[in-house]
């Protein structure tokens, strides 16, 4: 180990360009990925830290960091502080890395409602140099542990998405898979038995710094209104690493499954089993809720876990029905969209049209761009409608008095009796909104024109998703 070290030993300098980090190239001349690409084919994992610390792979870190932004941790430190910062105490964390003595600071909690409104989901924010290490120890982990997952595993991996998951699972059902089980993890993330899982890191990672700097994440505590909380079990959710961490500890449940000749699809800790028949259904049920129990120490929530026919069946917010398993969007999905959607468009907002068109646009961009996977072409048509609504009053309240809505729906080219009649109108905002349509001024054109994005549109422009590969 020796001798590889001083092949790969990197220079201390640091610099900072653009807030961007700069860390001098190796002296070997080998760059990360050329690095990491080797240890990937050759397992040679004894040095790992070596290559966490090489000044390519801790550049992409922090660049992929900075992109993500994100809030300060416990120290309370923000990206923007970062770089003055690290440009001084890089030397000294980079020593205690290759030593196997840095110590993680503790996560902030902090909680978020639970997509489907019922709890709250808690997170760990770590501070921005631990999320750097954790990005640059994922970024050389990766290629190790992601060639050997299971194509049937779709969450937070390179190349794959929630899409690709539902389309599985669209592509068994055409096949004949008419029922499934669906197995709910109890607080997945915040169970994981540190035990059980770095048994399983340690299977191809040698390098006992990384595993010793890995279990030390998982025991580094939590901040909790000022007081540490020890974290005994459980991989918070925040970091950048502890996705990869839940697919390494749920791949002995891929390859289970996958002796077992069935079809399944996961996306981290939400999963589908899709089998022929009913009894078979029953059978994969219990026998895989024990495996999940006894193996791997989870908790399985029986109530939330079902098994039944796939028509009907509701996985990563999408709704699939029929025998062709049509995509459809879940009508909980549909009616936080609407909620979101009334929210920016408040008309108590007290901000200008064109930041809450922004904001809106950008939302509806977003939105579109996931559930763009669902063939109902009637609902985006829908949408856009109602959406256009929201806005025209929103503009009609902004305008507030009579003679300024006479004078903006007579430069829209509306006559001057019409405009009167509607400016002098006590209707109110939301009744105006309609008569105020394509035939009085606020038409499709001029709201498109002042940044307005129509779902339809983009539906049809992202079509090629909904192709089965």
């Amino acid at each position: 180990m020796t001798s590889t070290r001083s092949k790969r030993q990197l220079l201390l300098d640091l610099d900072f360009e653009d807030e961007q980090l700069v860390v001098a190239e190796p002296l070997g001349g080998q760059s990360c990925a050329a690095a990491v690409g080797k240890t990937a084919l050759d397992s040679a994992t004894d040095d790992l830290m070596e290559l966490i610390v090489e000044s390519d792979n801790m550049d992409r870190a922090w660049k992929r960091v900075r992109a993500n932004r994100g809030a300060p941790g416990a120290d309370g430190m923000t990206i923007a502080q970062f770089p003055d910062f690290i440009r001084e105490s890089w030397p000294t964390i980079r020593q205690q890395l290759l030593d196997g003595t840095y110590k993680p600071q503790p996560v902030r909690r902090k909680s978020i409602p639970k997509p489907d409104g019922q709890g709250e989901r808690l997170l760990g924010i770590p501070c921005v140099l631990d999320r750097v290490i954790q990005q640059a120890v994922l970024q050389v982990l990766t290629p190790i542990f992601d060639p050997t997952f299971s194509e049937s595993s779709f969450g937070f991996r390179p190349k794959r998405s929630a899409h690709g998951a539902v389309k599985q699972v669209q592509s068994y059902i055409k096949q004949g898979y008419r029922y499934c089980v669906d197995m709910d993890l109890s607080k997945f993330f915040d169970r994981v038995q540190h035990d059980v899982l770095m048994s399983r890191v340690s299977r191809k990672v040698r390098d006992k710094r990384v595993l010793r700097l890995i279990g030390r994440y998982l025991r580094a505590g939590v901040m909790v209104e000022g007081l540490l909380v020890s974290t005994e079990e459980g991989t918070p959710q925040g970091g950048p690493l502890s996705p990869l961490l839940a697919n390494i500890m749920l791949d002995d449940l891929d390859k289970e499954l996958e002796h077992r000749g069935l079809k399944f699809v996961r996306y981290a800790d939400d999963f589908l089993i899709l089998v022929k028949t009913y009894r078979s259904a029953r059978q994969v049920f219990g026998s895989v809720g024990r495996f999940l129990t006894r193996k791997l120490k989870l908790v399985v929530n029986r109530q939330k876990s079902s098994l039944g026919k796939t028509d009907g069946v509701e996985f990563l917010g999408f709704r699939l029905v029929g025998r062709k398993g049509e995509i459809r969007i879940t009508a909980k999905n549909l009616a936080k969209f609407k909620a979101r959607v009334r929210e920016i468009t408040s008309r108590n907002r007290g901000i200008s049209m064109k930041r809450m068109i922004g904001e809106l646009s950008s939302y509806l961009r977003g939105w579109t761009g996931y559930f763009a996977l669902a063939s109902t072409k009637s609902v985006f048509s829908r949408f856009d409608k109602w959406i256009r609504r929201r806005v025209r009053m929103c503009y009609w309240k902004q305008w507030r008095y009579s003679r300024t809505r006479i004078r903006k729906l007579m430069q829209l080219g509306v006559d001057r009796d019409t405009a009167i009649t509607h400016g002098v109108s006590r209707k109110g905002y939301w009744r105006l909104a309609k008569t105020l349509g394509g035939h009085m001024g606020m038409t499709k054109q001029w709201l498109r024109a002042q940044g307005l994005v129509f779902v339809r549109y983009l539906w049809s422009e992202l079509a090629p998703l909904r192709r089965i590969a």
